[in-house]
């Protein structure tokens, strides 16, 4: 068993709040999508730290992570989880994400460089369109209003249902009081990632990549496109699941993830690490 521990790492840019788990193996830095949290993580962190030392942050301004003074650019965004990387002291280490947190990813590990970053597993990547890219900030993440009649939360769980179906409803509510919380900048990050266009570093990556991505996740249609400017890329698809694979399939998740990460075949997975 590998019990997930919780901190606080003090940047020059303010406390990075993170969920850690393992004590020995490869280490691996998670980075969530918006406008979530380390929390995502938490089904699958007590399993991928048996084999790895795995350190799930908080993107500033989420979570329990200092919001920053004002919007920040995703460049910006990993720039300040590096840093807090570089307080742990980890020399080397893989990074992994979804949607954003595949963006931070693909960045940290661009900052970083190749004799720091081992691999890069990575979720929904948004390799977006420029039209695709103008609708989502036209659209997504519209900014929120309170009201007396509290509509805001109903909006927020029709969001979730629409996005992940009506089939977890304790992973849509984390999801809801997750954005809620940040009600006011929760459109911050995904402003900054539809801003953002993570195929100049995504390109130049020189570590291996994994797609580890659900069959219909919200961005699965941008596998091809990752696939065809990365072509060496391992493509792993987890069928039939729609999204949030760490949490909805936490045992998939991290036999791939400690596979890749180590070169092993053959991973076998303590599940009553996870169920403790």
């Amino acid at each position: 068993m590998a019990p997930v521990r919780r901190g606080y790492l003090w940047t020059s840019h303010g406390a990075i709040h993170y969920r850690q788990a393992g004590t020995s193996g490869p280490a691996l830095m998670l980075f969530h999508e918006s406008p979530l949290s380390s929390v995502i993580y938490q089904r699958a962190l007590p399993l991928l730290g048996g084999r790895l030392r795995v350190w799930a942050f908080d993107t500033p301004g989420y979570g329990l992570s200092d919001p920053p003074p004002r919007l920040l650019e995703i460049p910006e965004y990993a720039q300040r989880l590096l840093q807090a990387i570089d307080v742990l002291g980890v020399d080397r280490f893989a990074v992994g994400g979804a949607h954003t947190g595949a963006s931070l990813a693909i960045e940290v590990a661009a900052r970083a460089g190749p004799a720091r970053v081992s691999c890069a597993i990575l979720s929904g990547v948004p390799l977006l369109t420029p039209q695709e890219r103008a609708n989502y900030l036209a659209d997504w993440a519209p900014e929120l209003r309170l009201d007396e009649q509290g509509s805001v939360f109903r909006w927020a769980w029709e969001r979730y249902q629409r996005i992940w179906g009506p089939d977890d409803p304790v992973l849509n509510t984390i999801a809801v009081i997750q954005l809620l919380e940040v009600w006011n900048r929760y459109h911050w990050a995904y402003h900054a990632a539809f801003r953002h266009d993570p195929a100049p570093s995504l390109a130049a990556l020189a570590c291996p990549i994994l797609l580890l991505n659900p069959e219909h996740d919200l961005l699965a249609y941008t596998d091809p496109r990752v696939i065809e400017m990365k072509p060496s890329a391992t493509y792993r698809p987890a069928p039939g699941l729609g999204g949030q694979l760490p949490w909805r399939q936490p045992e998939f998740y991290a036999r791939e993830m400690i596979a890749f990460i180590t070169g092993e075949t053959d991973v076998s997975i303590d599940i009553a690490a996870r169920d403790a």
